[in-house]
């Protein structure tokens, strides 16, 4: 498994790196945020660790250009910066995790352990499933309790990218940089539009509704029951 540290401060990266090398990881690091995010870019590693105060660009500018881009590599928030707001915002950003300086290197290396697993489990599987739903990835073909569910471009990429990650809440931002590929003006309506949409497709004529949302936040893939 190749690791990306992302980390400008020396004795924590060298820390890091030793660390996760003894673990059996081939570990590249760097130190800056633009080769950083050029090295992210290329698609080749199977997460990423990544501080937030960087030089030339920041961690959380990083992140974003990194979704922006469409890639779903695990990415590990390791910042000094640990207040709830912005842990929220690291994590509404798309990063799927966050750890606070201090770190216990033990909880780092289950998390790392715990994401590339999944990331395996979902790789490896032509179907993605949660409660009654499921979608056939190959085929695009979504069910519900064996109903098929008709999907436009769109809504595949939407409920795939839900059901990659069910019960994380997916803020507008990550949404349109998954889906569109680009941003819009983050005053746009279109993914109220296509999560709408989608609801209507999901939820009509099932008493348990799955697609939430929460407000001034984002939208979620959830059972309630």
């Amino acid at each position: 498994m190749k690791l990306l540290v992302i980390e400008d401060d020396p004795h924590i990266a060298d820390f890091l790196v030793e660390g996760l090398e003894e673990l059996g990881y081939l570990v590249t690091h760097s130190g800056d945020g633009s080769e950083g995010l050029a090295l992210a870019s290329s698609g080749q590693f199977d997460l990423i660790i990544l501080d937030l105060m960087l030089p030339s660009v920041d961690g959380l500018t990083v992140l974003k250009r990194i979704r922006g881009e469409g890639h779903q590599v695990p990415i590990i928030i390791l910042s000094a910066r640990h207040t709830v707001s912005e842990k929220v915002l690291g994590l509404q950003s798309g990063a799927d995790d966050y750890l606070a300086k201090p770190f216990a290197f033990a909880e780092l290396a289950a998390l790392c352990q715990m994401l590339l697993r999944r990331t395996a489990n979902q790789s490896n599987s032509e179907e993605l499933r949660y409660h009654d739903l499921r979608l056939d990835v190959v085929s695009r073909k979504l069910y519900r309790n064996s109903q098929e569910i008709q999907l436009t471009q769109r809504e595949f990429k939407l409920i795939h990218l839900f059901l990659q990650q069910p019960e994380r809440v997916f803020s507008k931002t990550i949404i349109l940089e998954s889906i569109w590929g680009y941003q819009f003006n983050p005053q746009t309506n279109v993914v109220d539009v296509l999560v709408c949409r989608l609801r209507a497709s999901v939820d009509k004529g099932f008493d348990l509704p799955l697609i939430h949302t929460i407000r001034g936040v984002g939208y979620v893939l959830r059972n309630d029951s």
